[in-house]
Parts: structure tokens; C-alpha cells; sequence
């Protein structure tokens, strides 16, 4: 493939990639971020104390932009220093894995940190995408079809977990059908402050599974939240979807209580569309966590998900 078709690809799929890797950890749904440092007591203080906050504390570090303490408030703390150790050891990207297209990540950054990379993709994106509103609402209606295609046969989900992908992934791609995607200026806009916040990270898109292992999983975290941080902003700017607004409206309801095992109703709106969602949580230690998170953290490191010996305990 050509330097040429490598950037009218990334060109065409910049957008919609953009919207899909920007919903980071909704499909589990920041005051100011949280040191990188912390002992375990300090990790205490920010654990969920009831069942409700497992969501509200994830909600607080998205919007403080702490992909860092997202992690550290989303996995009890013995469970986090094993994933952080598992980085190192590049045997776990978590929670990288729980967005969608995670793979796409490195190719991305490695494309908008290529020389002159806003200028060229701009030109590309004038040549090729600049005023083509029916070719990208079939892309848009394309990538909503597969997604919700894969999210239904992926094992990894469960079925309450692919009920609200699925309605993410609508109230996304509806969103997408109605917003400017094919305005050159907004997407000469967006395409210069990503290549810039992509430089900016310090984490070279061609040899990232490198990059991510020398730098941890905290680093790693930290650096990517800028870049995400700059891409949910564009989003905003240049064609209205304000994830922020979203995370906002978040509200969780605990609708049954079981021991260390919960379940909520959390409900949110999502690019003007509502979204409407049960979420499991678990009890370990005296602290809630989202079970799925657990779950595939546990699975990233290459355990059985929620073993036995490792059964959420604390005050009944």
C-alpha cells in the first residue's frame, strides 16, 4: 500500500474511528486528576463505599480526564498492581481492551505522527471524503452494523453488556448520520490537533506494545489521556457530541442487592439519544466494582475471569 492510500485511508476512517475509540469507557458508565502515585490507603479513599458510586467514581476520573485513575478506582487494589505488572510484562493491554477497535490505537497514533501528517490528510480528505455525505453514512451505517454484529457474538460479553453497546452504538451512529463529518474545515480542525496531542504523548504508534511495556501501565495511561482528551474536545468543537454532557447525565439506580453482588440501572443521554442499561457490581474487600471490569482484567491476565479464591467478600 502507498504512503497515498495509507493516508486516504486513515483520512476516511479518522472520523469514524474517532467516535468509536472515543466512547472509552461509557459502555460501563473526571474534580481534578489524581496523583500517579498512590499507596494503598489512598486507593481506599477513592474506592466505591456503595453500590452506586462503582459508576459515579469511573464517571469522576473520565471527567477529570485521569485514564490512570480510571483504572486505579475500577480494580480492587492486589488486582491493579497485577494488571500494572502484566504491562510490563506485555502480557495485558487492560483497560485499552475495553474500547472499542483498541487495536486500531497504535495505527492511529503512528498515522497522525507521520511528518506533516495534518496537512497531508487534509489534502487527502479534500481529495476523497470533502462533501461525500452518502459515502459516509453508508461507512457510519456499515461500522454500526459490524459493531453491533461482533458485540453480539463476542464472548467476552455478556448479554447485558451487548443490550448496552448495542444501544451506545445507535445513539452513536445516529448521531454521526446527522453531524458534519464531510466539512473539510472541521476535519482540517480536528485531523492538526490530533497529530499534534499524538506527538505530544511521547508514545511512538509504530512500536507502541514497546512503548506500553517500558512506560506501565499508569505512564501509558496518563499520556493517552491527553491525546483523548484533545479527541473529545474535537468532537465537541467540531461537530457537537459532548461526551462530557453525557457523562453528566449519568444516573444509577441500584435496582437488586444480593450479598456482595448488585445490580444497577444506569441511564444516561448519548449524542442526543437515551441509553438505558443494567450494569452488575461486586463487592470485594468492602468496595464496589463494576463485575465486567473485574472480570476482563482478570481474564487479561490469563485467569478464569472471577475464580473462586478470589470471591468478593466484605460486610454483608
Amino acid at each position: 500500500m502507498t504512503r497515498r492510500d495509507r493516508q486516504h485511508r486513515v483520512a476516511r476512517r479518522a472520523l469514524l474511528l474517532c467516535f468509536a475509540l472515543a466512547l472509552p469507557w461509557l459502555s460501563a458508565c473526571r474534580p481534578a486528576p489524581t496523583p500517579a502515585a498512590k499507596d494503598a490507603s489512598g486507593l481506599r479513599n477513592v474506592a466505591a463505599e456503595r453500590p452506586v458510586d462503582a459508576i459515579y467514581a469511573l464517571r469522576d476520573r473520565l471527567l477529570a480526564r485521569d485514564g490512570a485513575g480510571f483504572a486505579r478506582v475500577a480494580l480492587p487494589p492486589a488486582l491493579h498492581a497485577q494488571v500494572e505488572t502484566a504491562w510490563r510484562d506485555g502480557r495485558s493491554l487492560w483497560p485499552l481492551e475495553e474500547l472499542p477497535l483498541d487495536s486500531d490505537i497504535p495505527r492511529m497514533l503512528a498515522a497522525l505522527q507521520e511528518p506533516d501528517a495534518a496537512r497531508a490528510l487534509t489534502a487527502s480528505f479534500q481529495r476523497h471524503i470533502a462533501g461525500a455525505d452518502g459515502d459516509i453514512d453508508q461507512a457510519v451505517r456499515t461500522l454500526v452494523v459490524f459493531g453491533s454484529s461482533y458485540i453480539q457474538t463476542d464472548p467476552d460479553y455478556t448479554p447485558d453488556e451487548r443490550e448496552h453497546v448495542a444501544q451506545a452504538m445507535t445513539a452513536l451512529g445516529d448521531w454521526a448520520l446527522a453531524a458534519p463529518l464531510s466539512d473539510p474545515k472541521r476535519a482540517q480542525h480536528l485531523f492538526a490537533a490530533l497529530a499534534a496531542a499524538a506527538n505530544h504523548t511521547g508514545i511512538d504508534g509504530r512500536s507502541a506494545n514497546a512503548d506500553f511495556a517500558r512506560l506501565g501501565m499508569t505512564a501509558s495511561l496518563d499520556r493517552l489521556s491527553r491525546f483523548f482528551s484533545t479527541l473529545t474536545a474535537q468532537l465537541r468543537l467540531q461537530y457537537g457530541l459532548d461526551f462530557d454532557s453525557s457523562l453528566r447525565s449519568v444516573q444509577a439506580t441500584l435496582q437488586q442487592q444480593t450479598g456482595d453482588s448488585a445490580r444497577l440501572r444506569l441511564q444516561y443521554r448519548l449524542g442526543g439519544s437515551a441509553v438505558d442499561a443494567i450494569v452488575p457490581v461486586v463487592r470485594i474487600d468492602g468496595h464496589w466494582y463494576l463485575a465486567d471490569y473485574v472480570a476482563r482484567a482478570r481474564r487479561s491476565l490469563g485467569g478464569p475471569g472471577v475464580p473462586a479464591a478470589a470471591a468478593p467478600t466484605g460486610k454483608p
